[in-house]
């Protein structure tokens, strides 16, 4: 499950890390804790990467709540995200991402992320709907899978995160299992996981 994480980056690192071409991040502010129904920022392609600021949650009908994650075992066959597997991915940039443990005292906030890696994407997958108020607005949800071994004594699941390397062809590929390839957890041994003493360390400001 991911409910919370951060981008806490200047819009001009976000641009130099991913390769950027279009940019419509007028509204862009480095977030040390993005929560859901929030616009954040993703990247798509569409012949050139591109920043957009899309909202956090599909809000399909039959819903009270909005979808922020969509299982990886069961994505290409739900009819709420099967088109947007298909045709809509997209990249969800982050520093770092929230879980939380229970114990005895209530629930201990911990945050994750990528050592040596200031700057990680999580996959997503966006559509678009009509809100409430007659609106059209495009919204994300963060695909998530098992935890691996490091995450899993305090959350189950976790947000699909996609090596470098494999970025673009999340972005490009058409091949179904291909793709579901990428849905696999993070190795453990590149996870870190801390306290949260509420302030992004990875902050490059």
């Amino acid at each position: 499950m991911c409910e919370r994480y951060s981008l806490f980056i200047p819009l001009n690192k976000l641009i130099e890390r991913f390769g950027l071409d279009i940019i419509d991040g007028k509204e862009y502010t480095p977030r040390a804790e993005i929560y859901p129904t929030e616009n954040a920022p993703v990247i798509v392609k569409k012949k050139h990467k591109q920043l957009k600021l899309f909202k956090w949650g599909f809000p399909p009908s039959y819903t009270k709540r909005p979808i922020i994650n969509a299982r990886a075992e069961t994505i290409d066959e739900k009819p709420t995200f099967r088109e947007s597997f298909q045709k809509k991915r997209c990249l969800v940039p982050a520093t770092s991402f929230f879980e939380w443990k229970k114990d005895k005292k209530g629930k201990i906030k911990h945050r994750i992320y990528i050592n040596e890696e200031k700057i990680f994407s999580m996959a997503g997958i966006y559509d678009n709907f009509v809100d409430k108020e007659g609106n059209q607005v495009i919204c994300f949800s963060i695909i998530t899978t098992e935890a691996n071994k490091k995450v899993e004594p305090i959350h189950n699941r976790m947000p699909v995160i996609l090596p470098k390397g494999k970025e673009d062809i999340w972005l490009d590929n058409n091949s179904i299992s291909e793709l579901k390839n990428l849905l696999i957890p993070y190795d453990s041994n590149s996870i870190i996981i801390e306290r949260d003493s509420g302030a992004d360390q990875l902050s490059l400001f």
